[in-house]
């Protein structure tokens, strides 16, 4: 099961069922899960994407908890088949879909409920109201601050419509608006919460991009997932360098810190 796909899911069934975060991250954790209560509830929310046997264990809280109330509302999915029978529903990844999707059989299931997903996202990203709008000072002073301080060329706040990548700040010469399939802010809000790239020659998944290869020569990038409504991920805020470099705890911590203030920003 695309790992998008079940959180989207799992945060479907949790909200039908109007699960308290804090007692979903208690069951979890009595299952043997390592996550805090913070970032459980970031997964409900769409903010932090989890590795799997985290992703399978929040699911299964959500179930026993629907099946300690009797509810109706669809179970949570698992990333297997396998996982699925052991936990004791069905063994089938596509079981818990609504009928309609589940006639496409598994694979186009999936490809539905992704569908549906982007829908959702692009609709967060629209209800912003900043998507093809000029530049604002209130972004612009926290673009302005990361590059003074990590000392990189760019620094740039990007949002990802469904083909392309706009620019809403930009501090420096790096940044522009591209094509989404090949704009590395668009790995970005599909990344584990922070991506960073201390040096996109060494890296399988940059080294090819013609922004690596050919102008700007992106050698660094470090990105934070931007939010819209319902927490759905439309953007990032990010350095760029044209030199590698190395990216400590101290600049994650400092970048969430910059990430966090133009949150706030587009909550307003």
């Amino acid at each position: 099961m695309d790992r998008y796909a079940q959180q989207w899911l799992s945060i479907e069934s949790a909200s039908a069922a109007g699960l308290d975060s804090y007692d979903l991250w208690l069951n979890y954790a009595g299952m043997g899960g390592r996550l805090d209560p913070l970032d459980v509830e970031a997964y409900l929310y769409g903010l932090l994407v989890l590795p799997s046997l985290e992703r399978d264990l929040v699911a299964h809280a959500i179930n026993e908890m629907l099946e300690d109330r009797g509810s109706t509302v669809q179970p949570a999915p698992y990333s297997t088949g396998e996982v699925s029978a052991a936990a004791g529903y069905s063994g089938q990844p596509g079981g818990w879909l609504d009928p309609a999707l589940s006639t496409l059989g598994t694979a186009g299931a999936i490809q539905a409920v992704q569908r549906e997903a982007e829908l959702r996202r692009l609709a967060s990203l629209s209800r912003t109201g900043l998507l093809d709008t000029p530049g604002e000072p209130r972004f612009d002073r926290i673009t302005r601050r990361a590059q003074r301080q990590f000392g990189v060329s760019s620094s740039s706040i990007a949002l990802i419509t469904g083909d392309s990548q706009f620019i809403k700040s930009l501090a420096g010469p790096i940044g522009q608006n591209l094509p989404r399939e090949i704009a590395f802010c668009n790995q970005t809000i599909r990344a584990d919460r922070m991506l960073v790239v201390p040096d996109t020659l060494n890296d399988a998944l940059f080294s090819s991009s013609p922004l690596v290869q050919g102008e700007p020569h992106i050698r660094f990038y470090a990105g934070h997932p931007l939010t819209g409504p319902g927490g759905w991920r439309i953007g990032s805020l990010c350095v760029i360098d044209d030199k590698p470099r190395a990216f400590s705890d101290t600049d994650a911590a400092n970048l969430k810190s910059l990430a966090a203030l133009a949150q706030q920003e587009i909550d307003r």
